[in-house]
């Protein structure tokens, strides 16, 4: 399918062929057939791209500080990694469109196939062909409203959100800095809320459009504004001002404390400086406030993602209620838009509506939609990808099918299969067909798709890599060992005990092969640690984590990822077992106040070692993030966040340094390609993987229940 793309690194945008979006769980499948083009937003966001580098970093100076804090934490080369990734990922412009429902997923049957319905969200209401849309950003249309009216949904939403913000009442006067869509948009609603309405702006046509189609005045902001204002409220300034303007400077927040009444609102919907003069808003209290988007909802992904609604008697206005009035407005006539809509451009020609918001084709502008053939036949969810990059790869190279690419494997698993030549990238499956374009083309694969399936049931392929999010390991792990390959699945192995239940069935009914990515365990420090205390008794351990915080919003957090324990503590009690060469037989698990991600965790070993497991998000970054201390038979070995390994033995001290961190990704992948390849032993044994992932549960249960638990 067809889909606008834009290369933040080079900043080039061009119409894309990407593999067809899927439905998914919780959302619509959609034929678009018009999506609206942002005069702000996306002009901001190609503007952005099309910068150099030094631009950008300027221009985002937040971005620039977390990189910075990660080279502090992780190294230059991983950051340097996980930079290049994102500059990589093309950006999906659009956030507005109106279409037909093609197919429902689960959790989404208010929907039905053939229903016209109008859709909102940056990286959903794509400009695509085809997009995948969640069900609380998406409203079905009203009858007789068009999908060119449609189209504006999420604009007319953000206006909407603007007008509750500024609690503007049935006859106030209301000013409106900013007559471009939005500008012209908030008027027509301030009208069918029966307010008096002033329109100000720098564009006579502009205000002379506004006057035409609601506005009760208009004036330019060359003239004298303040005068106009004052006659237009009968000498007590305007009720609220709607600041609906793009701009750096300060003006619009300025202008609106000079001409707002006493104890006024100031609703601010776009994007202009806010250094406010204190001296007027101090003066007659005014309220600044800053209207978020389209609505209560907004940047909540338990809501946009996960559908979990608002009680309306709690929440009266959502971000999709908001659409769904808008569209009532619209359908009553409450709210016109033929006259807003300036050009209607093929996808084909996307690029030219680009050259206009931006300036580069200098015609005047208002609303741009794009529009799209519906007679076309269904694209395809298989894109075959060129040469390209594709590496040269050994006379029977193992032939690897990847699932899932986002920026851990980006980072960190991709860039090292792409250079081992015992590997043959043959296909890749994402969720979205822009990341499965541009990963499989950077890193030479042979196809890409947005059907895991697809790469699971090739029979080419001899080995699949699941790298998604963690509640489809188990699932996808069975599917892959059933369809006869060869499994790499990045931890955890499963989030719950079924899961775990149903991939030891598999393994088991099929004779399958499975590895998890327990990489620290293949670290060159680990293997000098476990040397040194080879046929040592019984071991002390303890592996402090300096995990830091991780956002409650996060996916890792949610039912897609488990937890942090379930995600990233495996990887701790795999590293006992590895050094003990034991089994976990109990554990027990004790929470701070702090919250669920401060945890000091015991394992008790077969062999009658004991490891603790120091789990903090509440230090310092500061502090390395794993420090890992082993003492037994007269020894102690330390390893600090694998960069050096110290062993003290007889007095003696023996140091050993890295130039660069090694967490063990490199022998991992080596390690794997070379046992799938060959049919050889894998590296790690299935047990410890099954032991490794019955104790994390454990731990979660231990916590739960406050006591001891067995590994089971």
């Amino acid at each position: 399918m067809k889909q606008v793309l834009q290369n933040f690194r080079s900043g080039e945008l061009k119409v894309d062929e990407v593999p067809e979006s899927i439905v998914r769980g919780g959302g619509v499948l959609v034929r678009t057939a018009r999506s609206l083009v942002s005069a702000g937003t996306e002009k901001m966001a190609v503007e952005l791209a099309e910068k150099s580098l030094v631009g950008k970093a300027r221009e985002r100076p937040d971005l620039v500080r977390q990189v910075i804090g990660k080279i502090r934490r992780d190294g230059f080369l991983s950051t340097f990694r996980a930079v290049q990734a994102r500059l990589d990922t093309p950006l999906a412009l659009g956030y507005s469109a109106a279409g037909t429902v093609r197919e429902t997923g689960r959790g989404a049957e208010e929907f039905r196939a053939g229903d016209r319905v109008a859709c909102a969200g940056m990286n959903y209401a794509s400009h695509a062909e085809t997009i995948f849309v969640p069900t609380n950003l998406a409203v079905k249309i009203p009858e007789g409203v068009g999908f060119d009216e449609a189209a504006f949904v999420t604009l007319g939403a953000i206006a909407l959100q603007g007008v509750r913000t500024s609690e503007a009442k049935l006859g106030e006067s209301v000013a409106v800095i900013g007559l471009g869509l939005l500008g012209q948009l908030t008027i027509q609603i301030l009208k069918a809320a029966g307010c008096r309405v002033i329109g100000i702006d720098l564009d006579a046509e502009k205000t002379e459009l506004a006057r035409r189609h609601g506005a009760d005045m208009a004036v330019l902001r060359g003239d004298d504004v303040e005068t106009a204002v004052a006659q237009f409220t009968d000498g007590y300034g305007a009720d609220a001002v709607i600041i609906a303007a793009a701009a750096e400077s300060n003006d619009p927040v300025e202008l609106a404390g000079a001409i707002a009444r006493d104890r006024a609102i100031v609703s601010m919907v776009g994007a202009v400086g806010m250094n406010a003069p204190r001296k007027v808003y101090y003066e007659k209290e005014l309220q600044l406030r800053l209207s978020r988007s389209y609505g209560p909802g907004r940047y909540d992904a338990q809501y946009e993602e996960g559908g979990v609604d608002y009680p309306i008697g709690y929440v009266r206005w959502t971000e999709r209620r908001n659409m769904g009035e808008f569209l009532r407005l619209v359908a009553a006539k409450s709210v016109a838009l033929d006259h807003l809509i300036t050009h209607r451009i093929p996808i084909a020609e996307a690029g030219r509506a680009y050259d206009i918001i931006t300036g580069k084709n200098r015609e005047p502008y208002l609303g741009i939609l794009l529009t799209y053939d519906e007679n076309t036949s269904g694209s395809s969810r298989v894109v075959n990808l060129d040469e390209g990059r594709r590496a040269k790869a050994v006379d029977g190279a193992l032939r690897l099918g990847v699932i899932g690419a986002g920026n851990f494997a980006k980072s960190v698993l991709l860039p090292r299969l792409a250079k081992m030549r015992d590997v043959r990238l043959e296909a890749v499956a994402t969720a979205t067909g822009r990341n499965a374009k541009a990963v499989g083309e950077q890193y030479g694969f042979r196809t890409c798709t947005t059907d895991y399936r697809e790469v699971i049931n090739r029979s080419e392929i001899d080995a699949v890599l699941i790298a998604t999010r963690h509640d489809s390991h188990a699932a996808m792990t069975v599917e892959a060992l059933e369809a006869g390959k060869t499994v790499y699945v990045e931890k955890p192995l499963a989030i719950d005990r079924e899961g775990l239940d149903l991939a030891a069935k598999a393994v088991a009914d099929t004779g399958g092969r499975v590895m998890v990515g327990f990489n620290r365990r293949f670290s060159s420090l680990s293997r000098a640690m476990g040397e040194a205390f080879a046929g040592v008794g019984p071991l002390a351990i303890v592996y402090r984590v300096n995990a830091g915080d991780a956002p409650r919003e996060s996916w890792i957090q949610g039912r897609e990822g488990g937890g942090r324990i379930l995600g990233e503590v495996c990887h701790f009690v795999d590293y006992l077992q590895f050094l003990t060469r034991a089994d976990p037989v109990e554990v027990y698990a004790a929470q701070t106040g702090d919250g669920p991600d401060t945890i000091a965790i015991t394992v008790r070993m077969s062999d009658g070692s004991v490891g603790n497991i120091n789990y903090f998000a509440t230090g310092d970054r500061g502090v390395s993030k794993e420090r890992i201390e082993v003492y037994g038979g007269g020894r102690t070995g330390v390893i600090d966040d694998f960069r050096t390994l110290e062993i003290y033995s007889n007095g003696r001290r023996r140091l050993t340094k890295r130039i660069a961190q090694d967490k063990g990704f490199d022998e991992m992948l080596k390690a794997f390609a070379s046992a799938a390849r060959n049919r050889t032993e894998m590296p790690i044994a299935w047990r410890s993987i099954v032991m490794t992932t019955a104790a994390t549960l454990a731990i979660v249960d231990s916590i739960a229940r406050g006591g001891p638990e067995a590994v089971d």
